[in-house]
């Protein structure tokens, strides 16, 4: 499985995505631009519906840029194949390079993603009660209460980023990532399950099994069981399938319920959490493309039952749930639950992203290379250099 995968990294969205660099000398209005990111966005997301291997391509690259959206992880991934060049391992808008020591090379084209607009107001409680927010600097009405300032999303844009491939200068210290028993299981265990505990649950190790399962989340005792006869690994690998339902999957899962996973759909919902564990393990440098290969090879009929099943119900709704609207929510709930877990687990690398104190190259590797990360298990290969 995990060869195949690989094989179609490469062409992934290429062929046939909108390109979203200016043709020639012309430029695209913000409009256009965002216009362009949406209906490549769409294109690969039809992809990974009509093929299941799409899917894990898609889980592949965001485990190594698990610090960005599930959509921004996809337009990249489109980017970079349509260019024919590797892909994106780690990316930065022009200046942020630049405080970094590096600079992109000369003639490269800029990557484009999707961020939020925002607008800082000023919210206030009315007298009757009710809450209003004011632009700041306008005046407030009469007799408001202030209740402070708050940032709010107002609209989006495409925001120009560069990949370290495109940039030289100051080499960065990237930890190495690790395969298989090199990982260290214990250490993976301890973080996992601390994840557990800071969402309130216990994990039990036990001989017990609930049905025929390695694993099971009772939401009512906030439990996590995972079977006793399972090697370090494998118990690492069915923790993380249950914190995707932790973190997904609750009784209050109005998002859930609103796409059709959760607790109505629990082909879908299964996906989702098989994903977590596959990104989450795959960014800790453990690949389970062969054991996780029957849960993702059903992730096509999934999002294609449950929209079926969502027109059956309610032909005239209002709910998006269209092939690719299920397939955009369960990308994002997947990435976005992910995130939550790698912020805790501190995997190898940088997820794609870095700060500034992460490459100041006044200090040293040990102190500042893994900062924010926690010190990472030395990989056999030892940390490499990223960028010529």
């Amino acid at each position: 499985m995990a060869p195949e995968t690989e094989d179609l990294s490469s062409d992934v969205a290429a062929v046939t995505a909108p390109a979203l660099t200016d043709p020639g000398n012309v430029r695209m209005t913000p409009e256009e631009r965002i216009a362009a990111l949406t209906n490549g966005l769409h294109t690969i997301l039809e992809q990974a519906v009509e093929s299941p291997s799409h899917w894990q391509v898609l889980l592949d690259a965001s485990a190594t840029l698990w610090r960005y959206s599930g959509g921004n992880v996809a337009l990249l991934m489109m980017q970079m194949a349509q260019r024919g060049t590797e892909e994106p391992t780690l990316v930065a808008g022009y200046k942020e390079w630049e405080r970094h020591g590096r600079t992109v090379l000369k003639g490269e084209h800029a990557l484009w993603v999707i961020a939020p607009r925002t607008s800082r107001v000023q919210q206030v409680t009315l007298p009757d009660g009710t809450r209003q927010q004011v632009p700041l600097g306008e005046k407030l009405p009469r007799g408001a209460v202030d209740d402070g300032k708050k940032t709010i999303i107002v609209g989006w844009r495409g925001q120009a980023v560069f990949d370290v491939s495109q940039t030289r200068g100051t080499p960065l210290l990237v930890p190495g990532t690790t395969d298989g028993p090199e990982a260290d299981a214990a250490e993976l265990w301890r973080s996992l399950s601390e994840v557990a505990s800071r969402h309130g649950f216990r994990v039990d190790v036990t001989h017990a099994q609930y049905g025929l399962t390695s694993g099971f989340t009772d939401f009512t005792q906030r439990r996590i069981q995972v079977g006793a006869w399972l090697d370090s690994e494998e118990r690492s690998a069915v923790l993380a399938h249950e914190l995707g339902h932790v973190l997904l999957h609750g009784p209050n899962d109005e998002v859930g319920r609103l796409y059709g996973s959760s607790a109505d759909h629990r082909g879908l919902a299964e996906i989702e959490a098989e994903s977590v564990a596959y990104t989450v393990l795959r960014a800790h440098g453990i690949d389970r493309g062969e054991q996780s290969a029957l849960y993702l090879l059903g992730w096509a009929d999934s999002v294609i039952h449950t929209q079926r099943s969502a027109f059956d119900q309610d032909m005239y709704s209002s709910h998006p749930t269209s092939r690719v609207d299920v397939a955009k929510s369960v990308l994002g709930r997947v990435t976005g639950a992910s995130k939550g877990i790698l912020e805790i687990t501190h995997p190898p690398g940088f997820g794609g992203k870095i700060s500034a104190v992460d490459a100041d190259p006044g200090m040293s590797p040990s102190a500042v290379a893994y900062a924010d990360f926690g010190q990472p298990t030395p990989s056999a290969g030892g940390p490499v250099m990223a960028g010529p």
